[in-house]
């Protein structure tokens, strides 16, 4: 069994894939302080509240976080007898580099899902990214990333709005009944709502007209499903994508002797 864990700045998320789908995701949040032992005796807890008596042979790794990836690389020698995959090392292959200036180093999780979008729905594409920062990955015909946009994201706006105005406090992200709010939640509510598919929209629009040709939307993470609400603005929405990229990645480095 594979375990593919995905590490962001927020939350860490582990899924277990068994060659065809996954058995079983789990969620934490991430912090650096976590120790290899800490994270197994989460894992496994969970594994066993579920059921889930299945072997760990494998390991593949994106974090946005560096500080973590050694913790990680503990959990899979120690618990997995295994040496995990990590991508954006040397070690890593990707069935497509990506093609970005000179001494850029991509994030990892925009890698992965530039080869999951890839895989799913070929080349020409824009992955809208909704996480800590909403980003815009640019696909190839061949797979390759490459380049994109970087905004900030969504709860993270909030938070701002919040921190700089005491007088505005916390609201949830959703989807307004009215453009026009009559109380200060449903104003903040619609600025946010409303401003990131505007943001969604213009700035995938000029992706497109850059590159010249036509090219597909894909949506992903915890609000794209949300913002697919607002307005025609993805092609699809996957909300594993990052988890399936991870199997793609894994499985070329087999296909490849490379593991």
């Amino acid at each position: 069994m594979l375990l593919c864990i995905d590490c962001g700045n927020t939350n860490t998320v582990f899924s277990v894939w068994d060659g065809t789908r996954f058995l079983a995701t789990f969620r934490t949040a991430t912090d650096h302080r976590t120790t290899a032992d800490q994270y197994y005796v989460w894992f496994s807890s969970l594994m066993t509240h579920h059921k889930l008596d299945v072997p760990i042979t494998e390991v593949i790794v994106s974090s946005t976080v560096p500080r973590v990836v050694f913790n990680l690389r503990v959990l899979a020698d120690r618990y997995f007898g295994t040496r995990p995959l990590v991508v954006g090392k040397p070690d890593c292959l990707l069935p497509a580099p990506p093609r970005v200036d000179e001494g850029t180093q991509v994030g990892p999780d925009r890698l992965v899902n530039a080869a999951g979008a890839h895989d799913r729905h070929g080349g020409d594409l824009i992955v809208v990214d909704f996480g800590t920062a909403t980003t815009f990955d640019v696909v190839a015909p061949d797979g390759a990333y490459v380049g994109g946009v970087i905004a900030p994201g969504v709860n993270l706006s909030l938070e701002a709005l919040h921190l700089a105005a005491a007088a505005l406090p916390h609201v949830d992200v959703t989807k307004p009944q009215r453009v026009i709010g009559t109380n200060t939640v449903a104003c903040m509510q619609s600025g946010v709502f409303w401003g990131y598919v505007g943001l969604v929209r213009e700035i995938t629009e000029r992706i497109k007209l850059e590159c010249e040709r036509p090219m597909r939307v894909i949506g992903t993470g915890g609000l794209a499903s949300l913002f697919m609400t607002g307005d025609v603005l993805f092609d699809g929405v996957e909300d594993d994508l990052t988890m399936h990229g991870l199997t793609v990645i894994h499985k070329y480095n087999k296909d490849q002797g490379n593991i």
